[in-house]
């Protein structure tokens, strides 16, 4: 189990910790790799800035707003009893406003400075992960896959700012992170089971401690993920070496699940996350390494 995060030493770093830095890469990483397919590459990086700053805000806004609405949980648990509302140093109200502020700022600079498309996808994207994907930890185990649908839309809003459009690639694209955040957050919700049961959030690790019906998810998104990442190949936005690549990184993935399968542990899960990590940014790097060559 990973060690409890110590309490922010500064007002600053406590308002740092509310934007989820952890997610909010992930989301640019994602963002960049529709912008970068969805325009071919990278006509302008002052565009590709800007986006990156509006969709850094609204992302951070939500993680402010996650905050929030999950104080009371997160003073019940381990790993997230030391974040800046449970230790008291951020109150609830300013971190409210913060995330709201934040939200509405990021929106309206890229629906002013981008399109009104890339706008509505990133407070979409906001929306549903704060009142939808949050409140649905406590009702529902199904909420780690309603969960992806917010987590799938950067890639998008990255492809809509490139191109003022959404085709199929960026539809291909959000099938590719709807996907791969199955294995990536089954293996925290194992890591982490026994808080969220103090937390009384409905994980499927938490409901079903065998992990039988757990793992069966993550070899389920996982072995999906394989057919449909060469789909931006077939679909004619990525070449040869691209199908080549993503066949090969997309079966280190799925090797990675194969530990926690047969042994269940946390140090398995940990391998499984940190594969999912290194995914992401490995697909862009491939998707420049095609472009360029």
């Amino acid at each position: 189990m990973h060690l409890k995060k110590h309490p922010a030493k500064s007002l600053l770093m406590a308002y740092i910790d509310l934007l989820k830095l952890n997610i909010m890469s992930l989301v640019l990483v994602s963002s960049i790799l529709g912008y970068y397919l969805g325009g071919n590459g990278i006509d302008s990086f002052s565009r590709l800035l800007i986006t990156l700053f509006g969709t850094t805000l609204t992302a951070g806004g939500a993680g402010a707003l996650n905050h929030y609405l999950e104080r009371d949980a997160d003073s019940l648990m381990e790993r997230t009893k030391n974040r800046p509302i449970p230790k008291g140093i951020i109150q609830p109200g300013n971190a409210l406003m913060f995330g709201i502020l934040l939200v509405l700022a990021g929106t309206v600079i890229l629906v002013m400075q981008i399109n009104l498309l890339t706008g509505f996808l990133s407070i979409l994207t906001a929306f549903l992960y704060v009142l939808v994907y949050t409140p649905l930890k406590r009702i529902t185990w199904l909420n780690t896959s309603i969960g992806s649908v917010p987590g799938a839309l950067p890639p998008m809003g990255g492809w809509a700012a490139a191109t003022g459009e959404l085709e199929t690639g960026a539809w291909i694209l959000f099938a590719i992170m709807f996907l791969w955040q199955h294995p990536h957050f089954y293996a925290i919700a194992w890591m982490y089971k026994e808080d969220y049961a103090l937390a009384k959030f409905k994980m499927l690790p938490v409901l079903e401690p065998d992990g039988k019906r757990t793992i069966r998810q993550i070899f389920w998104h996982l072995t999906l993920l394989v057919p449909v990442s060469v789909l931006l190949y077939i679909e004619g936005n990525s070449g040869l070496i691209y199908a080549i690549g993503v066949i090969f990184l997309t079966g280190l993935f799925f090797i990675s699940a194969i530990p926690i399968a047969k042994d269940r542990s946390i140090k398995s899960a940990k391998l499984l996350l940190k594969s999912s990590v290194i995914y992401l940014p490995a697909l862009l790097i491939l998707i420049i390494i095609d472009k360029i060559i």
